[in-house]
């Protein structure tokens, strides 16, 4: 990008969820109460399972890797929206919007690809069992980890590299409160409609071939758990994987709903007010539903209060 295109971009105006003055106090109120949520219950679950012998399994490794995921898929986004209601001061810089819109993006895809691990050891667990520590031994656990990392990396860092070879000349406001892809590229006037669609077709192709995997995975599950004779084993089989299902439900349930609020209503808070559910009160739920619905996390828990 050149110099002149750079000088025009020095800075974006966030609209946010609301222009109501009235509401900005009750809007950083809430936000911040709920962004603690996120935090503290992640950090339990990860604290959880590092201290507790009995969680020292492949389907805790990956619920602390995605937990930690989550605290820093929240953190990107709620912590300049709760600068922003407190100072009134709605802008941010070209250099941090880029920023906050591929750490969104690489969070985002990383949570997509732990949920789709998760799915796998459910599977192998439910359908493989007794071969279950031979395959889902560390080192694969590590493996499938550091290959979900490497993978979000080189698809963050092709975005990035399209993202700077766009130029702006129209009012460079979001109608949201935070830097979103879609958002950008509606804001670009450079005439790259081939690269544009490439960015827009990366994170969709990622996001399908993870949920396909996921489906895949379950499909296996519940033929598994149909062959199961008595009534009890196939509730303690479909226990074990009740909480991720919920999870993944959850998750992709606000994510498609945001990309149809968006699609749906170009430039509008609305969109804004959808991306509330995905980006901010799921990361917050996870740790309520794998605390509620799982027996190990509750036992846990107790063992620490007691």
């Amino acid at each position: 990008m050149d110099a002149k295109n750079y000088t025009q971009i020095s800075q974006f105006l966030l609209l946010g969820i609301s222009d109501d003055p009235k509401m900005q106090p009750v809007l950083f109120g809430l936000f911040l109460a709920m962004y603690l949520v996120t935090v503290l219950g992640n950090l339990l679950i990860i604290l959880l399972t590092i201290s507790d012998s009995h969680l020292h399994t492949p389907m805790y490794f990956f619920l602390s890797n995605l937990s930690l995921v989550d605290i820093c898929f929240s953190s990107t986004t709620v912590p300049k929206m709760l600068v922003n209601l407190q100072s009134q001061c709605k802008f941010i810089t070209y250099k941090n919007c880029i920023t906050q819109m591929l750490s969104f993006i690489f969070f985002s895809g990383l949570d997509i690809f732990l949920l789709t691990i998760m799915a796998y050891d459910r599977y192998v667990a439910i359908c493989k069992p007794l071969h279950y520590t031979v395959v889902m031994n560390p080192r694969l656990c590590v493996l499938m980890v550091l290959v979900s990392w490497t993978v979000n990396i080189l698809h963050v860092s092709s975005q990035g590299f399209m993202v700077l070879q766009l130029s702006f000349c129209a009012e460079l406001k979001f109608y949201h409160f935070f830097c979103e892809l879609n958002q950008l590229l509606q804001l670009a006037c450079s005439d790259s409609f081939l690269q544009v669609l490439v960015m827009y077709l990366l994170p969709v192709l990622l996001a399908a071939g993870s949920l396909i995997a996921i489906l895949c995975s379950y499909s296996e599950i519940l033929s598994c758990i149909h062959a199961i004779s008595s009534v009890q084993g196939k509730y303690k089989a479909f226990s074990t994987c009740a909480s991720h299902l919920t999870v993944v439900s959850l998750f992709y349930c606000t994510g498609i709903g945001l990309y149809l609020s968006s699609v749906a209503t170009e430039n509008s808070q609305s969109t804004a007010r959808a991306s509330v559910l995905y980006s901010v009160v799921t990361p917050m739920l996870n740790p309520f539903i794998y605390c509620l619905r799982n027996k190990d996390i509750k036992s846990a828990v107790k063992k620490v209060l007691t």
